[in-house]
């Protein structure tokens, strides 16, 4: 009998609160939040070609003035340090502006651009060295201006440009000329 009341005593003891572990509040894993990813930039690091179409509108120092439609080819390369982009660029319009006794052939450039990259689009300003090619001779002068340019998938790039130009002796006859483009651009990325 003994054996029965130790045996009862012992379950008794053992089947308590402080033996039977924590049965009243149940064991909760945390789950993670969904982790969410934020594109702050697209990348404009690479290699493009394209083409241009605008408006060349020029004034020269002895009265004459005249606009034309110019269009022409671009070729570049953009690199992207984040959200700062830099880049250089040479193009080529040729338009057939005539200024009253004198025409307008073609503008070649050679240009820097630096950007800020605002993920799908890109806006930049720009300047560099324009050579203009007229009927009284050619003259290199400088140039400056803005620009956008919008992502529309990986490979194509759509936008727009203004540059004011500025040459001083148009070949020579001591005449000098400020001319605006504004050109819509296209651009295939490689």
């Amino acid at each position: 009998m003994t054996r029965i009341v130790s045996m009862a005593a012992i379950a008794a003891a053992l089947s308590t609160p402080a033996f039977a572990g924590n049965l009243e509040e149940p064991v909760v894993e945390s789950v993670p939040a969904p982790v969410t990813v934020v594109q702050t930039g697209t990348d404009w690091t690479g290699a493009y070609i394209g083409g241009q179409i605008g408006q060349l509108d020029a004034d020269t120092s002895n009265g004459l003035s005249g606009d034309d439609v110019s269009y022409g080819i671009h070729a570049g390369y953009n690199y992207d340090f984040g959200q700062f982009v830099l880049g250089g660029e040479l193009d080529y319009d040729a338009t057939d502006t005539d200024l009253g006794g004198a025409t307008v052939d073609s503008v070649a450039r050679a240009k820097v651009k630096a950007g800020y990259d605002f993920g799908p689009v890109l806006a930049y300003v720009t300047g560099g060295v324009a050579q203009v090619d007229t009927s009284v001779g050619d003259e290199t002068g400088e140039f400056y201006g803005i620009g956008m340019a919008y992502r529309v998938n990986d490979q194509w790039t759509v936008g727009g440009e203004i540059l004011e130009h500025d040459f001083d002796d148009l070949g020579g006859s001591g005449i000098s000329a400020d001319a605006t483009t504004v050109s819509l651009r296209a651009s295939y990325r490689f």
